[in-house]
């Protein structure tokens, strides 16, 4: 219920942003007609489109993101027929002449058919192929869930109360926007200059979305807007995260709840499957984690240290491998990672993430420590804290009759992208490349699913990145259409590593990396030579920078020399 409501109140937010603006003629268009009969149900017709064609996108098809975007054509079409009928009762005649036999009600020359609920209806399902509300904070959230968890009845009823929400306060400024009208219609004598007006604003919001200003400039300024309201909302709705538990020598670990089944894993890799029954008398770590996430990578040191030192004292590591993006689901690509990561522990593919909900977790990394009567004693997410972790396990191992353990801790001497992140505060944030999670782009509009030129601005502010060249961007990704392309971001940090690879095809893609426009030298990465050069050859985490010195502002640029590459993530060190 809480859940509901904050969808909701995200939804009646969007009225406050500029976002709204390019679909708000099409919905006065019809002001100065009965609400019930007109504005109500465009608005349900907006709201009911705009979910189900959210809830297709969960499915991340390449079928349904054609299928909305040839959608979105033949709104445009019949919304700028619109505008048009607006401007001008002798071109509305000429233009739905060929439509009358079909029972056209754009016209507002015939008041019976004007009034008609159908036509107003299928105005609203128009809208909603349009309608491309900003991503603030709630939308986020809504959007994150529904890639996580898949089209469902679940989903596709949150979507609906957010725009259940946009439509309550669209509909309060219809009903007094309608007022407005009719009061200036009677003591003015405007009616036509009205109708005019509001033709021509028809067709600018059918521009505005053509020129895809509502998913570019519109954005930007919309997040600055409303994103703050929308997280403060989120914070008083949603309970704040549990905090990690504190350990105090020679008190029990206390009990968090009992081993959720593992039988919702797709495959099991360096194992058979394992059952919760069989685990009984072991004591057990579960790390939830997935192989291109870099807080993961610089965590497992320690959970392989873990493994091979307590294997033969009854510890038994299980890393449930729960995929961020979609390449991360294929198991040939976990099953390479596994390898060239040294994971020889018992891996279970969750991706359905029913084992992730099981736990109801929501962390990479996320480790869990299990008794060996089966019972949750611990946890602890994200990175740090790994010699509490390791008494843990010691203190687990010896409740359950285990002698003579090995001493010490795990050594944390890491080398690479192994080793611990820097300890700046103001390192940049992680920043995701595919518009469904994109943050601080700058450079034009985002084409959505589309090729498009891309030109990076002459300078950039600290933590802003762009693209240059000709891209697709895509929910999750950006593809290159031709060699040359850059992405350019101004960051801080002591390391920056990029999520990268090869299209469909699987062709090696050689890249060169520059820092403040020249070759890295000392400052190159594992995965980048002194002179800037790499390639890339499979889907993972790519090291770029790693400053020798400090972790202060710098501008990196990489360039491909060959057209297909996929980038998905930047994260700092």
């Amino acid at each position: 219920m809480l859940v509901l409501i904050l969808a909701y109140l995200g939804g009646v937010l969007t009225i406050l942003s500029p976002c709204i603006l390019p679909v708000l003629p099409f919905v006065f268009a019809r002001s100065d007609r009965p609400f019930m009969r007109n504005g109500l149900p465009m608005l349900l017709g907006m709201a009911i489109t705009f979910a189900a064609v959210a809830t297709l996108a969960a499915l991340g098809g390449g079928w349904a993101v054609h299928a909305n975007q040839y959608g979105r054509y033949v709104a445009m079409l019949v919304l700028a027929f619109l505008g048009l009928t607006l401007l001008s009762t002798r071109l509305a005649e000429w233009i739905t002449r060929p439509f009358v036999a079909l029972g056209n009600r754009l016209s507002q020359r015939s008041a019976g058919d004007g009034d008609s609920v159908w036509a107003a209806a299928g105005l609203g399902v128009a809208t909603g192929l349009l309608w491309a509300p900003c991503a603030g904070p709630i939308l986020g959230l809504l959007l994150t869930g529904a890639a996580l968890n898949g089209a469902s009845v679940h989903t596709t009823l949150l979507l609906l109360t957010y725009a259940a929400g946009a439509a309550t306060s669209l509909g309060l400024a219809l009903l007094i926007g309608g007022k407005v009208f009719a009061l200036m219609k009677r003591s003015l004598g405007a009616g036509e200059w009205v109708r005019r007006a509001l033709g021509v604003l028809v067709l600018c919001g059918v521009a505005a979305i053509a020129l895809g200003l509502d998913t570019g400039l519109l954005t930007r300024v919309s997040l600055a807007s409303t994103g703050g309201i929308e997280q403060k909302l989120i914070n008083a709705v949603r309970p704040a995260p549990a905090p990690q538990p504190v350990l105090k020598a020679g008190e029990p670990l206390p009990v968090e709840g009992t081993l959720p089944s593992l039988a919702g894993a797709t495959q099991w890799l360096n194992s058979p499957p394992l059952t919760t029954e069989a685990l009984r008398g072991k004591v057990v770590l579960v790390d939830f984690w997935t192989y291109s996430c870099i807080n993961c990578i610089r965590a497992l040191p320690y959970v392989r240290g873990w493994a091979d030192k307590y294997k033969d004292h009854g510890l038994v590591v299980i890393g449930v491998h729960a995929p961020e993006f979609a390449f991360e689901k294929d198991p040939a690509n976990v099953t390479k990672a596994v390898k060239d990561l040294g994971v020889d522990y018992p891996v279970a593919l969750d991706n359905d993430y029913a084992i992730w909900k099981g736990f109801d977790n929501e962390y990479w990394p996320a480790h869990y420590f299990i008794d060996a009567q089966g019972q949750i004693r611990h946890h602890h997410f994200g990175e740090g804290e790994y010699r509490e972790s390791e008494d843990v396990i010691r203190q687990l191992l010896a409740d359950a009759g285990q002698k003579n353990l090995p001493g010490g801790y795990v050594s944390d001497d890491h080398r690479g992208v192994e080793a611990a992140a820097s300890d700046d505060p103001t390192r940049s944030p992680e920043t995701y490349v595919g518009y469904a999670r994109a943050m601080n782009f700058v450079g034009g509009r985002v084409a959505r699913d589309e090729a498009h030129d891309y030109h990076a601005p002459a300078s950039l502010a600290v933590d802003q990145w762009s693209l240059d060249g000709r891209w697709t961007v895509r929910d999750e990704n950006a593809q290159l259409e031709r060699a040359g392309g850059r992405i350019v971001y101004r960051f801080r940090g002591r390391d920056l590593h990029l999520v990268l690879g090869p299209a469909a095809d699987g062709k090696p893609i050689r890249y060169r990396v520059s820092i403040d426009g020249k070759p890295p030298g000392a400052d190159h990465g594992m995965d980048t030579d002194a002179d800037g050069h790499g390639t890339i050859t499979s889907q993972r985490l790519y090291q770029l920078v790693r400053q020798a010195h400090g972790s202060g502002e710098r501008l990196f640029e990489i360039e491909f020399l060959d057209p297909g590459v996929q980038a998905y993530a930047f994260t700092f060190g």
